[in-house]
């Protein structure tokens, strides 16, 4: 991968943990990128250098008015490009979030506006999360994992920050974890049991915290 585009990863990295309410600290991109730290240090001064970031209080990066658009730019063409491999190639969600990412840096505006207008103008990704531009603004919602069972709540959203944990990615998608889907929430049979209890269809599951905390739902009902 070209440096530029190993550049341009770390801009779609911070767009997308601040969107998600993250304060994108060096170490915490670190670990969202699976990358060493001195290798986003060295990084994360290129891009300072570049115009592209800056750095905030508390050592929190943001991205410049520069940054911001290109990284807006990226993801935009990410999760459109995610929305045609699944919608029309058949693609599960991970093979599409791996060819996304490189078919991203090399689609032009012209074909960019094609993929919209194929698609009939999509607002969000096969995740449910908002595609820049679109004109849409990000439906609300509570992480699973905030959620006290009894419950029944329908699937607003995966997190974007699941994307980078493909099997995570995969076993949500194949587990019916998916926009629009119900889930209804049980109270564990045991205090022993571990893991919070959902149920999709006909399956149960019991999600490891971390996972529910990547589920955005609201609430339909309580019991």
């Amino acid at each position: 991968m070209p440096k530029t585009h190993g550049m341009e990863q770390y801009l779609q990295a911070i767009y997308v943990l601040g969107a998600e309410g993250e304060t994108v600290l060096p170490s915490v991109l670190a670990d969202y990128l699976d990358v060493a730290r001195p290798t986003v240090t060295q990084t994360v001064q290129r891009l300072t250098s570049a115009g592209l970031v800056s750095t905030g209080e508390g050592k929190g990066l943001t991205l410049t008015d520069q940054g911001f658009r290109r990284a807006e730019t990226l993801v935009r063409r990410h999760r459109l490009v995610e929305r045609w491999l699944t919608d029309d190639l058949g693609l599960d969600w991970a093979s599409a979030h791996l060819e996304a990412g490189r078919l991203e840096h090399v689609i032009s505006p012209l074909v960019e506006q094609r993929l919209v207008e194929h698609l009939g103008y999509p607002i969000t990704c096969p995740h449910g999360n908002v595609i820049p531009g679109s004109g849409a603004a990000q439906q609300a919602g509570l992480h699973l994992s905030a959620i006290s069972p009894p419950a029944r709540v329908q699937v607003v959203r995966i997190a974007e920050s699941a994307e980078e944990d493909l099997n995570l990615l995969r076993f949500l998608h194949q587990t019916g974890f998916v926009p629009g889907a119900i889930l209804t929430l049980l109270n564990n049979k045991s205090p022993y049991e571990a893991g919070i209890s959902v149920q999709v269809e006909d399956h149960v599951y019991a999600l490891d915290e971390h996972v529910a905390q990547r589920v955005v739902v609201l609430v339909l009902s309580t019991v």
